[in-house]
């Protein structure tokens, strides 16, 4: 599909959405039977708008990061529907008119506006993540792919940002999760929005090139496997760093140092004979890629051959101007192991003097989640970087955020969906929200106003009132207030709209919103609530409208 430019920014295109399935096609069935009975009823064309929002914070937690607006711009940007795709419609939906057909032909989203949070904000419940206004026979058709492409993007990424929050800012997060991801988009758009929720990198090689992210990888038990002694290795050649002296036999001096370490006083008796077949993998690995020698080191026993292995590789790799960047553990006690580990390097760096061999880096993974990371924090570690995949790639904890798509206005006049469970009643019409903030610099509360009200001012004093229950409300004096809805797509109007910004100013939004927030928003156990509000006119409109529509009952 081919871009558009969009709102008055010549030679700004918009790129398609990442992923080609993503197509008109992507939705429910009902979205097109609505939009021929709306063209059936002559209504397609009536001015609409809609909000996307969530009503409950993921993982037990009290924010969410919103994710995914980029794919859903990039969507309206290429919104078309082919022949063979209308034809297809046209079959599914039997008995309708051939005129629709032409309807659906000269279907764009030249008509329709979007106004969002920009991504990698951190969003509260009931508040539009997107408001959509236009048709509402196409509006409709775009409920399904919003949808699809916020609420996994807003979920995955908020997953990571919780692992981030728990792991520290010291440490690297590295996504590791493409194999057990729901399938190639799981994975795909799994490393994006880790990415953009703090991880540093990702082992994902498609996604590093679709999104830049940086790459992190290793090898596996397999590599170390596969070797049987050091007889295999038949190129022992290595040149130094700087290219000015060669190494002809690496394995003799890798084994020098084995030997060194194996007697050295601190470390005697520490372990006797090492797995000469796993030395024979670390070799060669170190060999192919001496600037970046990172070991695996549980395939056979860490303490006894794992670790000694790695040192008398990584110090040969010194002699020649290289440093090793470290190990990996995948399994066994974290906790102790890392600590040993780090031990060892210490005592490689005193006992042989070798400035900063004690700061080697050592990576964990081994089905890693929140809690397993709590854990290691509460017993004492010394992990650098943590891998993580399953827990993290399928939001094992939740495994779905909850996002809908409700009308709120059509012809400019307020519509309202009544539930008797409360928490899924709509907040009518089109609406501006705000973010206000205290004397401290934290968010103090968000509040959604009505279109035309005047906008909440510093230092004035304001009523903000829980949507529904009455005995909430609180007065705010704002030291500063953010209006958070932007436009990012005007179709053929004129005007500017928010130009979609790199990947890596979205992650580093993110960051910066995670870290303006309270502590005690944060916490893993019982957070805080933040304080979503509606302003004192816009909550009397609501209860108005509510009883205006809900049927009044009568007593026999």
């Amino acid at each position: 599909m081919e871009a558009k430019e969009n709102g008055n920014q010549p030679g700004r295109a918009i790129e398609g959405p990442t992923n080609p399935m993503v197509t008109p096609l992507l939705n429910d069935l009902y979205q097109f039977t609505m939009a021929y009975a709306y063209w059936k009823a002559g209504k397609q064309n009536e001015r609409s708008v809609f909000d996307l929002y969530f009503r409950k914070n993921p993982f037990g937690g009290e924010y969410t990061v919103f994710a995914g607006l980029d794919e859903c711009i990039k969507f309206l940007a290429s919104f078309k529907l082919t022949n063979q795709e209308i034809d297809y419609v046209r079959d599914s939906l039997p008995g309708s008119e051939e005129a629709f057909c032409d309807y659906l032909r000269g279907l764009d989203c030249s008509d329709v506006e979007v106004y969002a949070i920009p991504e990698g904000s951190v969003v509260f419940p009931k508040v539009p993540l997107m408001r959509v206004e236009g048709p509402v026979g196409v509006v409709q058709l775009l409920e399904t792919p919003f949808l699809n492409l916020v609420n996994f993007a807003s979920l995955v990424a908020t997953n990571a940002a919780r692992h981030r929050f728990v792991a520290g800012k010291s440490k690297s997060l590295l996504e590791f999760g493409a194999r057990r991801a729901q399938g190639p988009d799981g994975a795909i758009s799994a490393s994006k929005y880790c990415y953009l929720g703090g991880f540093d990198a990702t082992s994902n090689v498609a996604a590093g090139k679709l999104f830049g992210i940086p790459l992190r990888g290793t090898h596996s038990h397999a590599f170390v496997s596969s070797f049987m002694s050091t007889d295999e290795i038949v190129d022992k050649v290595l040149q130094s760093a700087d290219g000015e002296t060669t190494c002809d036999d690496f394995v003799s001096l890798v084994q020098t140092w084995l030997t060194k370490i194996q007697y050295s006083p601190s470390l005697r008796g520490f372990f006797s004979e090492t797995n000469q077949s796993e030395l024979a993998a670390f070799i060669s690995y170190a060999l192919a890629f001496p600037k970046a020698f990172l070991a695996l080191v549980d395939t056979y026993d860490v303490i006894k051959s794992g670790i000694p292995n790695f040192c008398a590789v990584a110090l040969a790799l010194n002699d020649l101007g290289y440093k090793a960047l470290g190990i990996r553990l995948d399994s066994g006690d974290l906790a102790y192991l890392s600590t040993e580990a780090r031990n060892f390097f210490c005592a490689v760096e005193r006992e042989l003097k070798v400035p900063g061999f004690g700061k080697m880096v050592v990576t964990a993974s081994n089905d890693l989640n929140e809690e397993t990371i709590d854990a290691l924090n509460k017993q004492g570690h010394e992990v650098d970087a943590f891998g993580i995949g399953t827990y993290l790639v399928t939001c094992y904890a939740q495994a779905a955020l909850g996002c809908v798509f409700k009308l709120v206005e059509i012809n400019t006049q307020p519509r309202i969906k009544l539930s008797e469970d409360v928490t899924k009643v709509s907040i009518p019409c089109k609406k501006r929200s705000y973010r206000l903030y205290g004397k401290e610099g934290y968010p103090l509360v968000d509040i959604m106003t009505g279109e035309n009200e005047p906008p909440p001012k510093v230092g004035e004093r304001l009523l903000c009132r829980h949507p529904f229950n009455e005995s909430k409300r609180a007065y705010v004096v704002p030291q500063r207030v953010e209006e958070l809805l932007k436009c990012y797509w005007r179709g053929n109007a004129d005007g500017a709209r928010e130009i979609l910004p790199p990947l890596k100013e979205i992650r580093d939004r993110c960051i910066k919103q995670l870290e303006n927030m309270r502590p005690d928003h944060m916490r893993r156990l019982n957070p805080t609530p933040y304080k979503v509000s509606v302003s004192a006119k816009l909550y009397d409109f609501i209860h108005f409208l509510w009883l205006n529509e809900a049927p009044v009952g009568e007593l026999q």
